[in-house]
Formats: structure tokens, C-alpha cells, sequence
């Protein structure tokens, strides 16, 4: 698949003596703290390749949304802060990287890359430090701006190194590190962007059947993904708040917490289901609580779908029930598929779980099949509910764990990787190398 797309490869640049720059997707500290380095393990390779050719890391990802979207101002904290990361490196590799510092302004962050990283960059040089970590790229006014400074600051990164890299497959947004820097140096995809793109192919291209599970918070934010998967996969199944949504819109029922436009992009979503009789697999059993945000013994109870009533009423629905999975035409749709795509925490966390777990492990029986999990909330709430499970994914051939659901989703609304825009960028960098 890589050499049909033309995305230039790292392991075919000359790192010897160069100074690479590398945008990693390593958005994995909440608070200050790391709760699961899998993003950041994923991008050793790349990290030992430069290294064993030659070449002098300075490493760049973002943490976190230190910009508030209203006002614009940008805030720098130990909340957002690289630095964890650096300490968690260090420790895991015996290295030793250094987090330069710049002059900040009280609203729009770091303004620019200054030349006080000069000093640092010849230590790098001198190998008196083993890499640089750049502050986090959205501390930078010019990340995510919209107006010049956004071109100024990927000049400036640019002007730090060599050659570009990037293995930030999660990082699908077009912003000034993830893209515009790709315009003004030497530019390849690292390992992981690699294999994150080698096994989308898996989903483009599936074995038959394919099923593809897909839950949410938000019906808007999922529901160009869930017009192609209905297109692509021979089986959808919905979970979360999609799924009620969906049955408020199917069955015309009134449950509590879901919001006018979310019924209305799933009335849509319902008459478009239609179309494809058969592909979309309706979880039988649910669990209602009376109480919001709370699981309280005696207050939930499950409910037969198939029992809803033209304009009745429901209260908080909060999971699928374990039950759902047990029922046998739904399990002959899981023990049948060849491959299966998830992108879903079926149940409201950290409350009501049951359906989550239920789900894993009913995928898990198909040994058959290769098990393709969405990145973020999917990939933590496996490790938490079922870490043995999450262990043996992490190695085994069944299963391939993305790094970034969000972008696998952007990818597969857009109908090609080419859709995100950081992977389109290093197509069109190769073209001009």
C-alpha cells in the first residue's frame, strides 16, 4: 500500500549527521501524569532508526488543548507540559533530553522558537545531550493559528533541523507541525505512520465479512464515518449515545440526555440506514437508570428493545446490557466476521462497564478474525476493564491497537488516507524531492 501511495519512507533518507526533526503523537499525559505510555512506546522504533543511523533527535508533539476556543488565550501549565514524557523516556531508554524554555506572552503562549535553542542545538551537535523536546507545540501561538505566525512558526522549525519525520499518525489535524513544516525541509513517514497506514488498509481493503462497531458521546462528531462504514462494512453496530439516538429516532421514544440535534442527525442517519436492510445489527437489551451519573443498586434495570412503545418515555440510558451479546443472531454477526473494526465504550464510564467488557470479550472468541481497535478511549477502557486481554493484543497478530481512533475515523469518512491532510503533505513533498 505505501508504495502505491508514494509517501516517502525514513528508512530510505540519509540521517547520518542530520539534525531530524520528529512530530510524534505522545498526547498521553492527563494532569500532569502519564496513564498509558502505549503512544509513546510506539514511536521507539522510529526514535532508535535515527539514532542508529547517525542522525540527532529534536522530538515535538502537543498535549492536551491548553488554547481555550473562546477567548483564543493560550495557557501554559504543568497540566500540559512535555515534561513527564522526557521523564519517562529518559528513564526507559537512558537518555538524557533536554525541554528549552522560550519567552511567553500572557495570553498567546509561546510567541516563537528564539535563539537562546542555539546553545542546545550544538550540545545535540557535540553529543553532550542525546535529544531535544520541544515544548509543547500548542504552547505556540502560530500551531493551530490562522494567519501568518502559523507559517512563521513552522519556518522556525524548519530552521531548527535537517530533515523532517513525521510518526504522528493520531495528529491528523493540519496544523503548522504537523504540515506546513513538511513544506520546508526533506520530509518522510516515520515506522509508526507506517504501520498505522499499512493496517487502515485493513479496513479499506477487509476480509469479508467485515463488522465495524462504532459508539460515542456525540452523534455529530461520529456520523460521516458511520454513512461510509454503513456503505463499507457488511455489519454495523452502534453503542453509546449514537445508539440512543438512534433508538429514540427508530422507535420515536423520549430517553433522557439526548439532545434535539442529536435525534435529528439520527432520524437522517435511520432513513439512510434503510437503504441497507440487514447491515445494521440492533443490540436487543439496554440498561436504564433512573439516577444521572450515578450507578445505584435497585435504580437500573435492563430493557427489551424489541418491548418500546411508540412515543414512550425511558430515563437515562446508560449501557448496553451484557445480555445483548449473548443473544444468538448477534453472535453469529461477531463469530462469522473476518474482520472487525471497534471504535466503542459501549457503557457511561466509569459507572457502567458491563457492556464494554461483554463486547471485548465476545470478539475475542473469534480467533479467526483480525480485530482492528480504535486509539483513545477504546484502547484505555480495554486496558482497564480487561488488562490481560489488552496485554495479549498488544503482541498478537488478531489484534492491531491504532494509535488514534480519531484519525482512523477521519480517514474512513474521507475514503482514503490521503484524506488527512499530514499524510496528503509528505505525498506532495515527495513529488518536489
Amino acid at each position: 500500500m505505501l508504495s502505491g501511495l508514494n509517501i516517502p519512507l525514513i528508512q530510505n533518507a540519509d540521517l547520518k549527521g542530520k539534525i531530524v526533526l520528529v512530530r510524534v503523537d505522545h498526547n498521553v499525559v492527563k494532569g500532569g501524569l502519564i496513564h498509558d505510555p502505549y503512544r509513546i512506546d510506539a514511536t521507539i522504533g522510529t526514535m532508535y532508526h535515527i539514532n542508529a543511523r547517525g542522525g540527532k533527535m529534536i522530538l515535538m508533539t502537543h498535549v492536551g488543548r491548553p488554547r481555550n476556543k473562546k477567548t483564543g488565550e493560550i495557557l501554559i501549565s504543568e497540566k500540559t507540559s512535555v515534561q513527564p514524557i522526557v521523564d519517562y523516556l529518559q528513564q526507559k531508554l537512558h537518555i538524557k533530553l533536554h525541554v528549552p524554555e522560550f519567552i511567553a506572552d500572557e495570553k498567546k503562549g509561546y510567541i516563537g522558537i528564539d535563539t537562546s535553542i542555539n546553545h542546545l542545538i550544538k550540545d545535540l551537535k557535540d553529543d553532550k545531550i542525546d535529544g531535544i523536546y520541544l515544548p509543547n507545540t500548542r504552547w505556540f501561538y502560530g500551531e493551530e493559528a490562522k494567519d501568518e505566525s502559523r507559517v512563521r512558526f513552522a519556518n522556525q522549525l524548519a530552521g531548527l533541523a535537517d530533515i523532517f519525520v513525521n510518526d504522528a499518525f493520531g495528529s491528523w489535524q493540519a496544523h503548522a507541525s504537523t504540515v506546513d513544516v513538511s513544506k520546508f525541509l526533506p520530509s518522510y513517514a516515520g515506522f509508526l505512520l507506517q504501520k498505522e497506514i499499512e493496517n487502515l488498509d485493513r479496513i479499506f481493503n477487509p476480509q469479508k465479512p467485515f463488522l465495524a462497531v462504532v459508539a460515542g458521546a456525540k452523534f455529530d462528531t461520529k456520523i460521516e464515518p458511520l454513512y461510509a462504514l454503513l456503505q463499507k462494512a457488511d455489519y454495523l453496530v452502534l453503542g453509546g449515545v449514537i445508539y440512543n439516538a438512534y433508538l429514540s429516532a427508530k422507535y420515536n421514544i423520549k430517553i433522557k440526555g439526548i439532545d434535539d440535534e442529536d435525534i435529528e442527525h439520527a432520524k437522517k442517519f435511520v432513513s439512510f440506514a434503510e437503504k441497507f436492510p440487514g447491515k445494521l445489527i440492533e443490540l436487543p437489551y439496554i440498561v436504564e437508570s433512573d439516577v444521572a451519573d450515578a450507578r445505584e443498586e435497585g435504580k437500573f434495570r435492563k430493557i427489551d428493545i424489541r418491548e418500546l412503545k411508540n412515543g414512550g418515555e425511558l430515563n437515562y440510558v446508560y449501557d448496553v446490557a451484557p445480555e445483548s451479546f449473548g443473544d444468538e443472531n448477534v453472535q453469529e454477526v461477531f463469530h462469522r466476521a473476518k474482520t472487525i473494526f471497534v471504535n466503542a465504550v459501549m457503557g457511561y464510564t466509569p459507572h457502567f462497564n458491563d457492556g464494554t467488557i461483554a463486547l471485548d470479550q465476545l470478539i475475542d472468541t473469534n480467533r479467526s478474525a483480525v480485530k482492528l481497535y480504535g486509539g483513545g478511549d477504546t484502547m484505555q477502557e480495554l486496558k482497564r476493564l480487561l488488562p490481560g486481554l489488552y496485554i495479549v493484543a498488544l503482541d498478537s497478530p488478531e489484534y492491531y491497537i491504532f494509535t488514534g481512533g480519531g484519525a482512523v475515523l477521519k480517514a474512513i469518512e474521507q475514503g482514503s488516507v490521503t484524506g488527512l491532510a499530514p499524510v496528503k503533505a509528505l505525498i506532495e513533498k515527495n513529488l518536489m524531492q
